[in-house]
């Protein structure tokens, strides 16, 4: 491993066996010594491993993301020529904002794995220029219960979910020390979020988070950050000015986060326990007063470029800022700020220590420098100058230790078209005729219970337990709290209300990479317009296993070119993201999982719209057909055991009408709760809607008599449906409407009353509202208290 080699007084020698450990194949090694003109030394060797590992350089995938739609009307800084992109949001305002993540890392160590995941995103937006005003997450765990046994308990208690025990539940119930391993990752990461985003005050306002036992092991940490600026304040990361003076600004450097992109750059083994030091260590503090003094620095003329030092440290953003300057950078690590004692320049290049900065400093300006960051209490030194010769060139006491041509190091890394194989996950072409001939006709009972079971497991439970870990109402800005559909936040500074949403079905995208991603897409989109907003722009964090894997590659692939399908549909152009590979498990690869960050705008406070049903005798409207489509499922998944089936298919045109409809009738006036149907479907989605608000309350449902099983009709998860709720003396002028623009919708009933009563085809089904909160509400805490 590389860890053993950091201490080492000497520059090993240059070997087959010390080039493999640095993750370069032979061919890359003669490129290296072709762009040298010799062999590199032992520094170079990990300036290069670093620079050219796929976290760094996104070797494997950089010819799939070039498949994405990146430019529109509200571009105003496109993804790949910054930290993050921007996008307008009118009256001279942008936004700025991004999703990355820190997988591996919260895999070995989950608090701070996930704090420092956290922290480096928030960098990658204020290094924009921007104020960070909320953040995100979108989680993914092992199974923390043994599926749907939490419900069980609820409903053999004797409450009124029903009595029949269904044998197949225990299907694909998890080991104990499976289920403690994944609880305790769970609590690690939610803990690590809290405590940066608490401390450095930034709220959390929303997400999304998932268990499935694919994620054993690995789980998935995607971060999500959003900030504010004026177009004029957008700031840049290159290195102009020949002879400006390069400062190293904030924390001190020291050897935690020792290569840790050439960590996140391969398998995770059981050997991967001794890469603890490849895992940064966090100090939000710290951080808060870095952005500030950034912050209060580009408000002045003294910066010529700035450039965060995340993934690779000092050595990204060296070589990064002088190849988008088209430039050199001369730097003496002799003169960089050091917590510890004997760091070797191989140290101080990979090294990942958090809360730094790199600034290119217009020449005559140090002195702004000096006086910012003494008022902030912070670190900082002249540590270069930018050169004209386009090398990115280290000094360690005035003695060159490594000289690399920037451009080569930064923006000319191996690009490789991976072989990709088609794989056929078992089961995902069954129809959902086929799966119905396997699954019994379940009694009215089975099918009581099969809703509790669904609202009790991790997945669609309340995330209570996480969100009250989070500070989501600092700043005063959030209007919509966690739990709906998606995020409001108000940007006092623009007098802009924004929605943000994180959506990917996981499931549907190892059933059918193309579709799932398609769905990712819609459903966000979806999210933005039950919350009354139109969506404006995607960032996105691309999860998969090891590309040299051909299913891998291939899924990959097909899910890149369904979110870009998508994205051009939705005219939501992609302002940046992450790439996330080699995520594995020694059971294999996890579900493809394609993350979706979407932004949308609200033009109107009054346009607000959350998901819980307001008063009784409201009438409750379907947006869209029944449906009947039950592959990829999470009844079947939870209840049968089987993640298997063709998952729904998409119609693009249909979703369009669908949203378009549901924001017409808010901004009409006509809607009091909007809900889309997703995990679980219509039956998951209407109970959702009864107790997820601040007052529970029951429901009336008649479906009449419609064809379909009943459990095929309450659970199905087709797509373009949406709930909503009007006032009783609206609901003919909202089906008139929904009539005259041609989208499928009817009515399904009414609000109120204490239970949630639902007829269709002569059949009688009742819940107590009171006990499906119960079961809802409480999952995860319980099973977090075992």
């Amino acid at each position: 491993m590389l860890m053993a080699l950091f201490s080492m007084s000497h520059d090993p020698a240059i070997t087959p066996e010390l080039i493999a450990k640095h993750g370069l194949s032979t061919d890359e090694f003669a490129r290296i010594q072709t762009i040298l003109g010799r062999e590199p030394n032992f520094t170079e060797l990990g300036i290069f491993s670093v620079m050219w590992s796929e976290h760094c350089s996104y070797k494997n995938s950089k010819r799939e993301l070039r498949k994405f739609p990146t430019t529109g009307d509200k571009v105003l800084v496109k993804a790949g020529e910054e930290n993050a992109g921007v996008i307008d949001i009118g009256d001279g305002w942008g936004v700025a904002f991004k999703m990355e993540s820190h997988n591996h890392p919260s895999a070995i160590e989950p608090f701070q794995g996930a704090a420092t995941g956290v922290g480096g995103i928030i960098r990658d937006i204020f290094t924009m220029g921007a104020r960070p005003v909320f953040s995100m997450n979108s989680l993914r765990f092992g199974e923390i219960s043994g599926i749907a046994e939490s419900g069980l308990r609820i409903a053999e208690s004797g409450e009124r979910a029903g009595e029949a025990r269904n044998p197949k539940l225990s299907a694909i119930r998890n080991p104990q020390s499976a289920i403690a391993q994944n609880r305790r990752l769970f609590a690690g990461v939610v803990s690590g979020i809290a405590h940066y985003g608490n401390c450095i005050g930034i709220p959390t306002i929303g997400g999304e988070i998932y268990f499935d036992e694919s994620y054993e092991g690995n789980p998935l940490v995607n971060v999500f950050n959003l900030g504010i600026l004026r177009h004029e304040q957008i700031a840049r990361g290159a290195a102009r000015g020949v002879g400006n003076p390069v400062f190293y600004v904030g924390a001190e450097t020291g050897r935690d986060g020792l290569a840790g992109a050439a960590f996140a750059s391969r398998d995770l083994t059981e050997e991967s326990k001794l890469d603890r030091p490849a895992v940064q260590v966090g100090d939000p503090f710290r951080e808060k007063l870095l952005l500030e003094a950034c912050l209060e620095l580009l408000a002045t003329d003294a910066v010529a470029g700035i450039q965060d030092m995340g993934a690779a440290g000092l050595t990204c953003s060296t070589c990064e800022t002088a190849s988008r300057g088209g430039t050199g950078v001369e730097i003496d690590l002799a003169k960089v700020p050091k917590r510890e004692e004997g760091m070797t320049p191989y140290e101080i290049m990979l090294s990942e220590s958090q809360e730094r900065m790199l600034i290119i400093v217009k020449k005559g300006h140090e002195q702004t420098v000096v006086d910012i960051f003494e008022k902030w209490d912070l670190p900082y030194a002249e540590v270069g100058v930018v050169k004209d010769d386009g090398m990115m060139r280290v000094l360690d006491h005035g003695k060159v230790v490594a000289e690399i041509p920037a451009n080569k190091l930064a923006d000319d890394a191996p690009l490789y078209e991976r072989e990709a194989k088609k794989k056929t996950a078992a089961g995902s072409t069954e129809s959902t005729e086929d799966l119905l001939k396997k699954i019994s006709v379940p009694s009215v009972d089975s099918v009581a219970n099969s809703l509790v079971a669904l609202l009790s497991h991790p997945t669609i439970a309340s995330k209570n337990w996480v969100y009250r870990q989070f500070d989501h109402m600092v700043r005063a800005g959030t209007c919509v709290l966690p739990g709906s559909d998606a995020a409001v936040f108000y940007v006092r500074e623009a007098d802009k209300y924004l929605a943000a949403t994180t959506d990917c079905n996981a499931i549907y995208c190892s059933l059918d990479p193309r579709e799932g991603a398609r769905i990712a897409v819609a459903e966000a989109a979806r999210n933005l317009a039950c919350s009354g907003a139109v969506p404006i722009a995607v960032t996105d964090n691309l999860n998969f296993g090891n590309p040299y894997k051909p299913e891998n590659f291939w899924q990959l692939r097909e899910c890149v070119e369904g979110l870009a399908e998508a994205c051009r549909f939705f005219n939501t152009p992609v302002t940046g993201g992450n790439v996330s590979l080699y995520n594995e498990n020694p059971q294999g690869a996890i579900d493809p999982t394609p993350t979706v960050g979407m932004v949308g705008l609200i033009e109107n406070e009054k346009h607000i719209t959350t998901q819980s049903f307001k008063d009784a005798g409201d009438a409750i409207i379907l947006i869209g057909e029944l449906g009947s489509e039950l592959g990829g499922s999470h009844y079947l998944k939870v209840i049968h055991g089987r993640k298997a089936g063709l998952p729904p298919r998409l119609d693009f045109e249909r979703e369009r009408a669908v949203q378009d409809a549901v924001r017409a009738l808010i901004q009409m006036g006509l809607v009091k709760s909007a809900h889309d149907c997703s995990e679980g479907g219509l039956a998951v989605a209407i109970a959702e809607s009864c107790i997820s608000g601040k007052k529970v309350t029951g429901a009336e449902i008649d479906f009449g008599a419609t064809g379909l099983r009943i459990d095929q009709l309450l659970f199905n998860e087709s797509q373009s449906r949406i709930v909503i709720s009007v006032p009783k003396s609206n609901a003919s002028a909202a089906l008139s409407l929904l009539e005259w623009r041609g989208v499928p919708a009817q009515k399904l009933g009414v609000v109120g009353g204490s239970e949630l009563k639902i007829r269709a085809n002569g059949e009688n089904l009742s819940w107590s509202a009171a006990d499906l909160h119960r079961a809802w509400y409480f999952a995860i805490g319980n099973c977090m208290a075992e």
